[in-house]
C-alpha cells in the first residue's frame, strides 16, 4: 500500500506529520484540489486507487472491502463508501441516507465518500477535469458512463465542521444548487475545463 499526501502550499504542519507517518509527500504548485489529486497520482503505482479526504476516517476493513468489490466483477470500474459525519445531527444523517440512494441508483458520489477506482480507468478517463469546483462529481460522473460502479460500507466517517460553521439546513442547500447547477451544465454542454491545463 502507498500513502500520497498532496499538499497544496500550507503553512502548517501538515508535510511534516505526514513524513513523519510515512506518507509520501508531493507539493502541487496549484492550490486546487483536482491539480493535487492529479499530481498524486502521477507518483502511484499500485492498480486501484483512493482518494481520501484529511478529515475523512476509513473503517478497518476497507482494504478488503475495495479489493472484493474490483475482484469480484471486472466490470466495476470503482466507487465510494457510505458517509456517516461525527456529530449526531438528524439533518446530516438524513443527507447521508440521501447520499446512500444516489450513490447506489445512479453512481454519483461527492469526494468525501472516499472514492476509490481502478487505476486502469482513472487513465483511460483523463484523471479529475481541471474544474474549480464539482471536480469529483463530473468524475463520478463518467466514472459511471465508463463501467460499474459499487457504494461500500461499513461507512467511512468524516467531519461535520463545515455543514455546523454556516448550519447544517444552509451548507446542504448550497451544494445542492451548487450540484444541480453543475449536472444542468454539463447536459447542455458546458464544460468548465481549464484549457491550458492537461493530466
Amino acid at each position: 500500500m502507498e500513502l500520497i499526501v498532496a499538499d497544496g502550499g500550507s503553512t502548517d504542519r501538515t508535510v511534516e506529520i505526514a513524513r513523519a507517518a510515512g506518507a509520501k509527500v508531493v507539493i502541487s504548485p496549484v492550490r486546487q484540489r483536482a491539480a493535487q489529486l492529479n499530481l498524486a497520482v502521477q507518483e502511484a503505482t499500485g492498480e486501484a486507487l483512493l482518494f481520501l479526504h484529511a478529515d475523512t476516517s476509513l473503517p478497518r476493513s476497507w482494504r478488503a472491502q475495495i479489493a472484493r468489490a474490483l475482484d469480484r466483477d471486472p466490470r466495476v470500474a470503482g466507487g465510494a463508501f457510505q458517509r456517516r459525519f461525527d456529530h449526531p445531527s438528524l439533518w446530516l444523517r438524513a443527507t447521508c441516507a440521501l447520499a446512500d440512494w444516489r450513490g447506489r441508483a445512479f453512481g454519483l458520489f461527492f469526494g468525501d465518500q472516499a472514492m476509490f477506482v481502478r487505476a486502469a480507468a482513472f487513465w483511460s478517463l483523463g484523471g479529475f477535469r481541471y474544474l474549480s469546483q464539482c471536480e469529483d462529481l463530473d468524475f463520478s460522473l463518467r466514472l459511471a458512463r465508463h463501467g460499474r460502479t459499487r457504494l461500500l460500507h461499513p461507512a467511512i466517517v468524516t467531519s461535520g465542521r463545515r455543514f455546523l460553521r454556516r448550519g447544517p439546513v444552509r451548507q446542504t442547500w448550497s451544494d445542492l444548487r451548487t450540484a444541480v447547477r453543475f449536472i444542468a451544465a454539463q447536459s447542455n454542454g458546458g464544460t468548465a475545463v481549464t484549457p491550458e491545463k492537461s493530466l
